[in-house]
This record gives C-alpha cells, structure tokens and sequence, in this order.
C-alpha cells in the first residue's frame, strides 16, 4: 500500500545573531494512506535523510523514528535527535549546495518502508556565520519580542524582510484548528485562554495513555470545555514525558510551562517583585497581587468579589474550576488552577488562583487532579 503525508509546518531551529548551532529541527505532518485517510492511533516508523546537491544526491544523514500517530493523524518529529543509521547531524554543511529531506514511512511501525517524496528545504535549518546565511533563499527568524519573520531574497535579490507571525495574534492549533488568543508578558508569549484539544471522558474514568488526548469537561458536559477550556491529568497532559518544558498536548511551536517559568511570571507582574523567591516559597503564597493582575475582571467568570482583578497584562485568567480525585467537579467561579511540568516527589506544581485573593498559591498535588492548561511559546 502506499501512503501520503500531508506535512502541517516545518520549524528550523535559529539563534539569534547565529551565535549558537543547533542539533536539530522540527517537523510536523498528518500521515494518510492511499484513499486519503488518515491514519490514526497507530505505531508507524519513519526514515528521514538529508540528500545534498539533488534529490539523487548525496545521502549525508540518515536516521529512523518510531513515533505513535495522534487521534488526528498527527506526528511530530524532531530531526537530528532520532535513531541515527549513518551520516553525524552536527556536521552536514547546510551552506553548501541545496540540501533535501526525503521522507520514507512503514505504517506498520516496521522497515518495510516506502517512499514519501523528497522536498527541498528551502530554509535551512541555520546559518553558521552571517556570511554563509547569504547562500539561503529563505531564512526564519524569531526575535526575543517574540516576533516571527521571513528573511528572504527577491528576483533582483533584494532583501525583503516580512512579519509573520507576532505575539498578540490568534494561534491555531494544526491538530484539531481550534483558535487561541496569545498575549506578550515580559520576555514570554502565553496563550490567553485554556487549552481544549482531546476527546472528553467521563470524570470517573482516570486519562490512559492509550494515544488519544483525553480531557475532563466540568460536570462532564462539552460546553462547559467550550467555555473554560478542557481539565487534564498531569501524565496526559505531558504525553506521558516527565521532562519540564515538554511540549505535551501544546501545538507545536509551545510547550507546558515548568514552575521556573511560572515563577518569571509571578515576577513579571506582581509589585511586590524583588522581595525574593524564597521568601514568597515559605507559605506557598506568591507574591502581592499577581493572581489579580492576571484574573479576568468581573463577576463573568468570577465570583464575587474578585479581589484584585485587573487583567492588566491580557492573561485574562478564568475560574474553570477543576476535577477532584474522587471524579467530582468544584471551584467553579472560585478557583483558577493551572498545572506546571514540573514534579515535586510523586506530586507535580500547579498554581491556584482565587476569587477572593489577589496573590497566587504555588503547592504540590496528585497528578490525578484535573486542571487547566495554559501553554508559552518555545
């Protein structure tokens, strides 16, 4: 049988002013057969190769990934990090010549591969001095402000700078193209909204890591997600890593925030910053005001009084409520509950923040909780 991979994004890793090379790039794409179908749930190996010159050239890298499909069909690599049959990643000279990628795939998650194609990677994946970037047609770029451009060369090879993508604009999310509103908090960019991909189960049922995204909707009704955004366990959430900062059901391009990047928040927006981390850790209580500067104002999705709410940064922070162990649903309009990637013990970190304070509390609990997700941009 042949297949079909109908590719969603590739994202080149760059550093800023070139200064740092990395190992590898991303790569995202839906993988159908030969009716168009998309294959789902399913274990399926992919062999990648980096071919320089012409797409009957010179195989400088190859190597193979066995990855599980998405309940959408989805897979996410990242190239330069599979299982390496020849060739060494760090060494291919991406300033020399036209580089390839040929993609070749065994549905069943074997080596019986077949060919995909092989396309031309028209931005390659970095430049090694300033110089060298010149011999590219195409360059993607992100700044600090958290800005995307394309740097490209025109028929008069003229340099042409354009804006892609900003922090502020609506995200959509390639696996289910639901829409998210994204806000610039200091030096990150965060959704503005709570996530809400997967499939809803029942809260007396615990998530499985059985290759579809599940969630919790509050009182097990999906319009209750379409509101306040899904409730997830901690393990589902993370795709079943253990890695701070994994990217786990955010979209590509976003990860789940670890407890660091929690605490840079709390720093960026609360006033009483600089007091110091350790004395904002002896209670759990995280600083004067940041759960106010972050809520939603008003008694919409709060109750009254909503003590401190000025949503003065855009984060506009909602009360969802959340999912107990015990399969019951409270907190809604009371609490705000965020999961973090990062463990304590056999516990994991969120934050909770109140319709009745306006700091923020930062404590360890089971991971079987249900909570809402907030994703920042990598």
């Amino acid at each position: 049988m042949k297949y079909s991979l109908a590719s969603i994004m590739v994202i080149f890793a760059f550093i800023q002013a070139f200064a740092q090379i990395p190992q590898s790039f991303k790569y995202q794409a839906v993988a159908r057969d030969s009716t168009g179908s998309v294959i789902v749930n399913q274990s399926v190996s992919f062999k990648l190769s980096i071919i320089e010159d012409s797409i009957t050239g010179t195989t400088v890298y190859n190597e193979v990934h066995n990855v599980f499909t998405s309940q959408f069909g989805v897979v996410s690599l990242e190239i330069g990090k599979g299982n390496v049959n020849s060739g060494v990643f760090a060494d291919i000279n991406w300033a020399n010549g036209i580089s390839f990628l040929q993609i070749e795939l065994d549905e069943t998650g074997g080596t019986d591969y077949v060919s995909m194609g092989t396309t031309q990677l028209i931005s390659v994946p970095y430049a090694l001095e300033a110089e060298e970037a010149a011999h590219a047609r195409s360059l993607s770029l992100t700044g600090v402000n958290g800005r995307e451009y394309e740097v490209r060369l025109d028929e008069n090879e003229n340099i042409v700078i354009s804006l892609i993508w900003l922090c502020g604009d609506t995200l959509t999310d390639p696996c289910d193209d639901q829409k998210y509103g994204t806000v610039q908090i200091g030096n990150q960019c965060w959704m503005a909204e709570n996530i809400n991909i997967g499939t809803r189960i029942e809260s007396t049922n615990n998530m499985l890591n059985n290759g579809t995204i599940e969630k919790y909707c509050y009182d097990d009704l999906e319009s209750n997600c379409d509101t306040w955004g899904g409730l997830y366990q901690w393990y589902e959430m993370m795709e079943y890593d253990t890695t701070p900062s994994t990217q786990g059901i955010c979209p590509s391009g976003w990860h789940l925030p670890a407890d660091e990047e929690w605490k840079i928040l709390e720093g960026t927006v609360d006033s009483l910053y600089g007091v110091g981390d350790s004395i904002w850790d002896l209670t759990g209580d995280r600083g004067l005001n940041a759960g106010g500067m972050l809520k939603e104002t008003g008694t919409g999705h709060w109750n009254y009084p909503n003590s401190g709410a000025t949503n003065a940064y855009g984060y506009t922070a909602l009360a969802a409520g959340s999912r107990n162990t015990d399969a019951s649903f409270p907190g809604l309009l009371l609490y705000g509950r965020f999961w973090t990637s990062s463990q304590s013990n056999t516990n994991a970190f969120r934050r909770v923040l109140a319709s009745f304070r306006a700091d923020i509390k930062r404590d360890p609990v089971n991971k079987l909780f249900g909570l809402s997700v907030r994703c920042i941009r990598d």
